[in-house]
């Protein structure tokens, strides 16, 4: 019923699984004024999201990364109905977010980071009861999909706690919940383990990964966490300056980046640089060492040979900063005289 609870797995007909998210040239310019003089000010037109075209399909999983200012918001945004965009068409399970906000909230779940949908002054469960009403789910549907992921999620012992008094990383799996409670078709995801420990990360991912293998839910995640996208998306796009960078797997986007992680070893004492290629030492203090080795490669040989012939005590890996990744995989295609690699978007 218009306006009611919408089941998941009810798409629109003119929706092909293949195109269930789609853009085509999609752009937003925002007006901005700036003060000048004592009186005086000047309009200037940023363009945040520059000609975006891609298409999602139905149950995929996709990372959608970029520096912080590249336009990964604003393109949220816009796929929600929040924002309208300049220019260009998108649609989202067939609907057009902008003209019809109301019918897309249905189908629909959304995690924005630091802003929760909570009621600040309420406890947990309240928030839930309040969204149950408002997304007119019925009743058992309602209670098998809040026993569910409250069990999941270990939220059991914070439900009649007000939000206000939560932690960040509880908060984050409590917005979670929300999310889920009327059945969304596509679920936006914005740094959704941020604030949280390694188990209770490790809870939410397997947490979605379930949710996507069983009920074909559409997950877009933007996140500067790699070990997210890594778990949980066969595809990442990266966005910056507004505009598609790159479209394809996380290993291509290590590829084209040049991109590299850190295996930081102590050792029983001080020592020479350890010779380990590809690896190689890019910093010794003491008797702590730290090894920098190709992104794309796995870190377990590496390992094995260290701990096989040096006096090992600990060892962690780092992953790269994602925005160090961005920054040489752009100065890559921005200086590279051959055609764009496979995956990389003029």
């Amino acid at each position: 019923m218009e306006g009611g609870y919408v089941d998941g797995g009810v798409v629109d007909k003119d929706c092909p699984d293949g195109d269930f998210i789609r853009l085509e040239g999609v752009e937003k310019v925002f007006e901005v004024r700036t003060r000048t003089g004592l009186l005086r000010r000047e309009r200037r037109r940023v363009r945040a999201v520059d000609s975006i075209s891609f298409t999602v399909a139905r149950g995929e999983m996709v990372g959608y990364i970029g520096p912080n200012g590249a336009g990964k918001s604003t393109t949220i945004k816009m796929l929600t109905g929040i924002l309208t965009p300049s220019g260009g068409r998108l649609r989202v399970a067939g609907i057009d977010p902008s003209r019809e906000r109301t019918r897309l909230a249905q189908r629909i779940g959304v995690v924005f980071g630091q802003r929760t949908t909570l009621w600040w002054d309420l406890p947990l469960i309240d928030s839930y009861r309040l969204m149950h009403r408002m997304y007119r789910i019925p009743d058992r549907r309602y209670r098998e999909n809040l026993d569910r992921c409250v069990e999941l999620l270990e939220l059991e012992s914070l439900l009649d706690v007000p939000v206000r008094q939560l932690s960040l990383g509880q908060r984050m799996r409590g917005d979670i919940v929300a999310a889920l409670l009327h059945d969304p078709q596509v679920l936006y995801l914005d740094e959704p383990t941020i604030g949280l420990d390694v188990v209770s990360k490790a809870r939410v991912r397997d947490f979605l990964r379930e949710l996507n293998a069983e009920r074909g839910t559409t997950v877009l995640l933007t996140t500067h966490d790699l070990q997210d996208i890594e778990q949980l998306c066969s595809r990442v796009m990266v966005i910056d300056r507004g505009r598609l960078m790159y479209d394809g797997p996380l290993a291509g986007l290590h590829e084209v980046g040049d991109s590299e992680r850190t295996l930081v070893v102590d050792l029983e004492r001080e020592m020479p640089p350890i010779e380990a290629p590809p690896a190689r030492v890019v910093r010794v203090e003491g008797p702590r060492q730290w090894l920098a080795f190709p992104a794309s490669e796995s870190a377990a040989p590496l390992v094995a040979h260290i701990a096989a012939a040096c006096p090992l005590v600990d060892l962690s890996v780092r992953e790269p900063d994602i925005e160090a990744v961005i920054a040489r995989m752009l100065h890559r295609l921005e200086g590279a005289a051959d055609p764009a690699p496979e995956g990389a978007v003029s």
